[in-house]
C-alpha cells in the first residue's frame, strides 16, 4: 500500500502530535507499507487559508502517487478547499489524524467561532478519521457528526526503556529533600507554565525545584516573557530552562523527578501525562481536555481549572510534606502506565481502518479504536463508533 502523509513543516518536530504521526509512519513501515511525507511551510493562518489558491500546491498534491493520503489536521487551514478539488479528480481517500482541534483551544469566542467553520468545512473534505482520544471524537462528533469511518486510536507511552521498580520509587520519593517539578513542554501559552509558576511562588522556595523542559524556539517572544516572569520573581535558583531534551537526557529528568506538572489550558489527550506515568511521576494537569482520560484524581495525578494557580499549590504542598502520599501516587501512576495500550497497538488499529478503506472493505458494524486500559486488561478491543464510550 502507497500511503502519503501530508503535514506542516518537519516529522522530527518535538510534540506528542508529531511523535504521535511518527510513531504511526514507523508502524507502517515496519508492516510493508510505503509512506512518503509530503512536508508544507508552516504558514501563518491566514496565508495557510491562501495556500488553498495556490495553483503551485495544486499541482503539487495532484501529483501524488498513492493508494491513500493521510493528512495531520494541524494542515487543515491549506487543506480544507484542496481536499475537494482532489476528490473531483478521483483523487485516493484521505484520513485526517486529529490530535485535537484548534477551536477547542482557549481564546475569544469570536476567534473559535471562525475556527470551527474552517474546520468543519475540512472535516467535510475527508473520508475517514484517526482520534487520539474520546474527547477529541466528541468534539470531531459535534462539528461533523459520527457518520464517516474513524478509529479511536489512543496514544501509546512506552518509547522509553524503564528501568525504575518499586523500590526506586520509594527510594526516590522517601529520600529528603525538595519536591523535584518536572514541566516537560514546549514554552507556548496553552501549555500554562505561568500558571504553574504562580503556584510554586506560593511556597516556600527550599521546597520545591523545577525543571522546565521544551524548547524555547517556538514562540520566543512568550519564552522572553516567561523568563522574565521567574527572573522578576526571583526564582532563578529554583527553576531550570533546559530547552530541548535528547531522549537519553528526558528519560535521566524523568528518572529523577517527584511529580510532572503541565497545566494546560487544553489538551486533545497529552501523551506527556502518560510519558511521566511510566516513571512513576504523578500528572498534575487540568479538567479542560482528555487529560482525565488518563488521570483519576487523587489516585494517580490531580486536576485542577486552567489557571487556577491556588489549587495546584495545593497538591504541591501536600507532596512534599506527605511523602508516603507521594510515593503511594508514584506506584499508582505507574500501574497505569503499564495498562495503558502500547504504541503497536495504536499503529495496529490505524492500520486495520486504512487497509480497510483502500481494499474497499468496511470496517466491523463500526470502525475499530484502540483498547481503554480497562479493556485491554480485560483482553478486548472496541469494534464500535458509537457504542460504549471508551
Amino acid at each position: 500500500m502507497r500511503i502519503a502523509l501530508v503535514l506542516y513543516g518537519d516529522l522530527d518536530f518535538i510534540s506528542g502530535g508529531f511523535l504521535y504521526d511518527r510513531m504511526v509512519v514507523e508502524h507502517l513501515r515496519r508492516r510493508g507499507e510505503e509512506v512518503e511525507i509530503i512536508s508544507l511551510p508552516w504558514p501563518s493562518y491566514p496565508r495557510g487559508l491562501l495556500d488553498n489558491l495556490s495553483p503551485v500546491l495544486r499541482r503539487r498534491l495532484g501529483r501524488i502517487r498513492a493508494d491513500l493520503i493521510l493528512q495531520d489536521e494541524l494542515a487543515h487551514p491549506s487543506l480544507f478547499w484542496l481536499n475537494r478539488s482532489l476528490k473531483v479528480r478521483g483523487g485516493p481517500p484521505v484520513v485526517a489524524m486529529v490530535h485535537h482541534l484548534r477551536s477547542s483551544e482557549a481564546r475569544p469566542a469570536w476567534q473559535n467561532r471562525m475556527y470551527r467553520m474552517v474546520e468543519r468545512r475540512y472535516l467535510d473534505s475527508v473520508d475517514a478519521f484517526i482520534v487520539n482520544s474520546r474527547t477529541t471524537r466528541k468534539t470531531v462528533a459535534e462539528l461533523v457528526g459520527t457518520g464517516k469511518p474513524q478509529v479511536l486510536a489512543y496514544p501509546g507511552a512506552n518509547r522509553f526503556r524503564l528501568s525504575l521498580t518499586r523500590k526506586d520509587l520509594a527510594a526516590r520519593a522517601l529520600k529528603p529533600g525538595p519536591l523535584r517539578v518536572l514541566f516537560l513542554g514546549n514554552i507556548i501559552p496553552r501549555k500554562g507554565l505561568p500558571t504553574l509558576l504562580a503556584a510554586l511562588a506560593l511556597l516556600p522556595r527550599e521546597a520545591w525545584r523545577l525543571t522546565v523542559a521544551g524548547s524555547l524556539e517556538v514562540d520566543h517572544a512568550y519564552a522572553r516573557q516567561v523568563r522574565s516572569q521567574v527572573a522578576a520573581a526571583g526564582l532563578e535558583d529554583q527553576v531550570k530552562f533546559t530547552g530541548t531534551l535528547s531522549s537519553v537526557n528526558l528519560a535521566a529528568r524523568l528518572a529523577e523527578s517527584h511529580v510532572l506538572a503541565v497545566p494546560s489550558s487544553y489538551e486533545g489527550f497529552g501523551i506527556v501525562y502518560l510519558e511521566g506515568m511510566a516513571f512513576g511521576l504523578p500528572a498534575l494537569a487540568t479538567t479542560a481536555g482528555g487529560a482525565g482520560e488518563i488521570i483519576t484524581h487523587g489516585r494517580d495525578g490531580f486536576l485542577v481549572a486552567p489557571g487556577d494557580a491556588g489549587a495546584l499549590a495545593g497538591h504541591l504542598k501536600m507532596l512534599r510534606e506527605d511523602r508516603d502520599r507521594l510515593l503511594a501516587m508514584s506506584l499508582a501512576a505507574q500501574d497505569r502506565f503499564r495498562a495503558h495500550p502500547t504504541w503497536e497497538d495504536t499503529g495496529m488499529t490505524v492500520h486495520r481502518l486504512l487497509q480497510s478503506l483502500v481494499r474497499g472493505i468496511p470496517e466491523p458494524d463500526k470502525p475499530q479504536s484502540a483498547a481503554s486500559p480497562q479493556q485491554k486488561s480485560q483482553g478486548c478491543l472496541l469494534t464500535s463508533q458509537n457504542g460504549p464510550s471508551l
